[in-house]
């Protein structure tokens, strides 16, 4: 595993900046500095204007929790990051998304036993993902079935959580431990 580039602070070497957004997070549904935040701490209001859109996009965003976490594991694969996944596959696996649909992603591969809702949400953040689009198609489903706010909230969680991949995969943040299996490396 390569060296982490921006492991934790300690507490006493905070800036009040830092200590002050860190509290937030801290005094948050989150309960503690978690790892995505540990390397944005180096720019402390960037860091609290990204937990504030995460708190929304994680926790009460219009599609729900269970799709959400279908979403993020999605962007996770993608980027090859291994903390969302470590962070978000046990919780996925709470929320309802079925252990065969969490190991196909895990492989890249097309879960095939999906819900209609889940089969929507993966096919439409991986062509969002892959073709840097969404067809106009899956578009039209995604509207019918999320409505707009929906989808832009599937949107921004996509994008929320590849900006959180690429701080971790640049900082080479490590996963914390977790009850479900590392993400693989796959073949290019």
């Amino acid at each position: 595993m390569p060296v982490d580039r921006l492991p934790p602070l300690a507490p006493e070497r905070w800036t009040d900046e830092q200590r002050r957004y860190a509290q937030e997070i801290i005094a948050g549904p989150r309960g503690a500095l978690v790892a995505p935040f540990v390397p944005l701490l180096r720019s402390p209001e960037l860091m609290a204007h990204a937990q504030r859109m995460g708190e929304y996009l994680r926790y009460r965003s219009a599609i729900g929790q269970r799709l959400s976490e279908l979403a993020i594991l999605v962007t996770a694969r993608q980027w090859a990051q291994p903390v969302e996944w470590a962070i978000h596959a046990p919780i996925a696996l709470r929320e309802g998304i079925g252990c065969d649909t969490v190991d196909a992603i895990a492989q890249g591969c097309r879960p095939t036993a999906m819900r209609d809702d889940e089969a929507l949400v993966h096919d439409f953040c991986v062509e969002l993902q892959c073709h840097r689009g969404v067809s106009d198609a899956t578009w039209a489903r995604a509207v019918d079935r999320l409505g707009d706010q929906g989808v832009i909230d599937l949107v921004g969680i996509n994008g929320y959580y590849t900006f959180l991949a690429m701080v971790m995969n640049a900082a080479r943040t490590a996963p914390p431990p977790s009850t479900c299996a590392s993400l693989p490396t796959l073949s290019p």
